[in-house]
């Protein structure tokens, strides 16, 4: 096997891994999307500042909404993520990227 062999599969190999780097940031993508999916357009929106770590009162002055308002849609996204605070709403969304454990991919 010579050099220029050498050189040209590890090339392959390095086009490779980026491919792959796109196509799990891809899934990263959708996974997200596919979670957002489930609220309204106005829940998504209370949810993605509620990632962004902003209080009720942030979100209501960023909105333009009455507290009331941000505290219904804020429990109907509890209700549909059938959790019990916003922080367990969180989490899950979180949980979206975290690789199961043991699954490891072999290459013989």
């Amino acid at each position: 096997m010579g050099i220029e062999h050498v050189l040209s599969v590890a090339s392959d190999l390095v086009d490779e891994v980026a491919r792959l780097k796109l196509v799990e940031e891809e899934c990263k993508i959708l996974k997200e999307k596919v979670f957002m999916n489930q609220f309204t357009k106005a829940e998504q929106e209370v949810f993605a500042l509620a990632i962004e770590g902003h209080s009720i009162s942030e979100i209501q002055n960023l909105l333009h909404k009455e507290e009331s308002t941000i505290k219904n849609q804020r429990k109907s996204i509890l209700k549909k993520l059938n959790t019990e605070s916003m922080t367990d709403a969180l989490q899950q969304f979180q949980n979206l990227h975290e690789e199961p454990s043991g699954k490891m991919i072999r290459i013989s």
